[in-house]
């Protein structure tokens, strides 16, 4: 009898909820939908399931609310954004779902402490995600018919309008094929982007239970479903929290085009000219490129960001080019105090790496001699080897670089598996290396590769927790032929599980060196290709993931083959790049390649804590700075 009982709660509360929601499901169905195809409904439910896959109920509330833009205004109904602000709803018990609103002031009317509260004449869409069991016969009878996906085990989106009427009762419609259109686009989005949300433990009291997140904004490419493409395929959808940042869209851009977050400076004719630090060497005029020393030098006043010879050359930079970009420039400057890392007690700003190599007694020794220009003559992955892992490191003291030796005591649940790290501060702890170590300018190259198998491509990480093996095709190999003694830590940080076979392919590898394959460690091995990717590819063993370290997608035209190849194999790719604003031009040239962008430009946990200066630039520069994802 308690048995019964408990299941015949449980389906009450399934029904009607004990949590934030407007009830049960209307009865309203996708198929009555003008001009709607079965096609898109099934891209409807897999967004759906995607969505619920990510379980953003775990961090977020009704309180958390979101601002959503897809494309241009001019690209809806009336030139305006159809719901432009978003709650996830559920994650305190109750239905899950959530609620779109046209404004974010009738969100934060209808939003109580755990329920919906109901205000009369506000219209929302609402997805609610309700057993099949529990939904109406028109419903139960679509999914059969097209044999939709479920979101979890047996869950199905409820979609509909509701409104409130001036009696408190409620009214529902169908959704308009437009806003499905846009309700497609955002579910998409934010099971992207909602992830990346960083908690900010300052903000909230310490009373409150509401978890508090450092301001967000990011734009992701989402694609089309073929069925809904009108002429373009892809479409830019901004996610910020909390809505209401302020976003300029220029008249000349396209459907799919990213909206921009920054407005240009008001007035053409002030300029002022800002001395750059005459301790700085020779640098270049952004416009002329000719050759200045610091103290001669002048730098864009309102975002400190490019460099010129003279106030003629800036103002005509301004004109031709500099002013569509300042803002975006100042932006990245004003973020360079979030991204250098201020943990490491060694110089982290280097303008001249001899004499940076010098400071730290590494200079033309071991390892470190690709990370000035002195081995140039050098061919990669030919620097002469002394031998022992005391001369690959350049004679650091034995404490201050990873020794050869697997982590021991690292079991969950009486089981190995690989470590998962978040950040430098964690490695270094983990490995018992001083912070005045300045090992992880190398390790960037291998522990970034780490980290996108064991956090970003989900499939990678997939096999090593099931013991098997990761083939990864890494694209472009330079200093990295030189460094392999720092992969092994790769096969360490495995930690007993899995295996990874890296494939390095690029011009870079020298003629004798290709074909040969090393066994760094006993779970890494690096098999090395002279040649094009796209050139080569075919005669490789399929890969898991593809991966470019600091690829200069903008830069360099033999790029489009490689980009075609990946296209057509479909499989995760990972690029990085040393700055915000190489890897948003990279974006650009991937997606004109007709790649689809899933992983957003972030920063990387990995970068190089060692900031390079573009000889024209001031803007922040990191190896491996920042990365990107296509097809994940």
């Amino acid at each position: 009898m308690d048995l019964h009982l408990k299941n015949l709660f449980g389906r009450i509360q399934e029904q009607f909820g004990s949590g934030p929601g407007l009830g049960p499901g209307s009865g309203t169905c996708l198929m009555k939908v003008e001009g709607i195809a079965p096609a898109f409904i099934k891209s409807l439910y897999r967004a759906s399931a995607a969505l619920y896959r990510t379980d953003p109920w775990k961090r977020l509330r009704p309180g958390h609310l979101f601002g959503i833009r897809v494309g241009k205004d001019s690209d809806w109904y009336g030139k305006k954004q159809p719901f432009p602000c978003v709650q996830l709803i559920g994650g305190d018990g109750g239905d899950l779902g959530f609620n779109m609103f046209r404004s974010e002031n009738d969100a934060r009317r209808m939003t109580g402490s755990r329920e919906t509260i109901r205000v009369p004449n506000v219209e929302l869409l609402r997805v609610t995600y309700e057993p099949e069991a529990y939904m109406f016969p028109s419903n139960r009878k679509m999914i059969k018919s097209l044999s939709l996906e479920a979101s979890g085990t047996d869950r199905f989106p409820v979609i509909d309008v509701a409104r409130c009427t001036s009696s408190g009762g409620l009214q529902f419609r169908n959704p308009t094929l437009e806003e499905l259109r846009f309700l497609y686009a955002f579910m998409k989005a934010i099971s992207l982007v909602h992830p990346l949300l960083q908690q900010d433990k300052e903000a909230a009291p310490k009373w409150s239970r509401l978890m508090c997140f450092e301001p967000f904004i990011e734009t992701v490419d989402v694609q089309w479903p073929p069925e809904m493409a009108k002429g373009y395929d892809l479409v830019a959808v901004t996610v910020s929290h909390p809505p209401g940042q302020a976003y300029e869209e220029k008249a000349t851009s396209t459907a799919s085009s990213t909206p921009t977050k920054y407005a240009e400076p008001p007035k053409d004719e002030i300029f002022v000219d800002l001395k750059v630090n005459p301790t700085t060497s020779l640098r270049q005029c952004a416009m002329c490129e000719k050759e200045v020393h610091g103290e001669q030098s002048l730098c864009c006043g309102r975002c400190r960001a490019v460099v010129y010879c003279s106030s003629i050359c800036q103002k005509q930079h301004w004109k031709e080019t500099h002013k569509s970009m300042c803002g975006l420039y100042k932006a990245m400057m004003e973020r360079e105090e979030e991204l250098a890392m201020k943990i490491f007690m060694f110089p982290c700003s280097v303008d001249q790496p001899c004499k940076w190599l010098e400071s730290l007694g590494i200079h033309q020794k071991g390892m470190w001699r690709r990370k000035c220009s002195c081995y140039s003559h050098c061919p990669f992955g030919l620097l002469p080897v002394k031998g022992g892992l005391w001369d690959s490191w350049g004679g650091l003291d034995d404490e201050e670089y990873p020794r050869d030796s697997p982590f021991h005591n690292l079991l969950r649940d009486g089981l190995s598996s690989p470590i998962l790290l978040s950040g430098w501060s964690e490695y270094y702890n983990l490995r018992s290396l001083p912070l005045s170590s300045p090992v992880a300018d190398i390790l960037s190259h291998p522990l970034t590769v780490y980290y996108i198998l064991t956090a970003l491509s989900i499939s990678s990480k997939n096999l090593l927790l099931q013991g098997k093996e990761v083939i990864l095709h890494y694209i472009g190999p330079e200093g990295e032929l030189d460094w392999m003694p720092a992969f092994a830590e790769i096969g360490h940080l495995l930690n007993g599980l899995g295996n990874i076979q890296i494939v390095m392919v690029g011009p870079g590898v020298p003629t004798n060196l290709s074909g040969t394959t090393s066994g760094i460690s006993s779970r890494v091995r690096v098999n090395l290709v002279r040649g094009f990717y796209q050139e080569e590819a075919t005669y490789l063993p399929s890969p898991h993931v593809v991966v470019s370290l600091n690829s200069g997608l903008e830069s360099y035209a033999s790029w489009g083959g490689a980009l075609e190849l990946i296209k057509s194999m479909g499989i995760p790719a990972f690029f990085t790049d040393q700055s915000e604003i190489s890897c948003a031009n990279a974006k650009q040239v991937l997606r004109s390649a007709g790649l689809h962008i899933t992983h957003p430009v972030t920063p990387n946990p990995f970068r190089s804590p060692v900031r390079n200066h573009e000889l024209s630039s001031n803007l922040p520069s990191y190896s491996n700075g920042f990365v990107l994802g296509v097809n994940t």
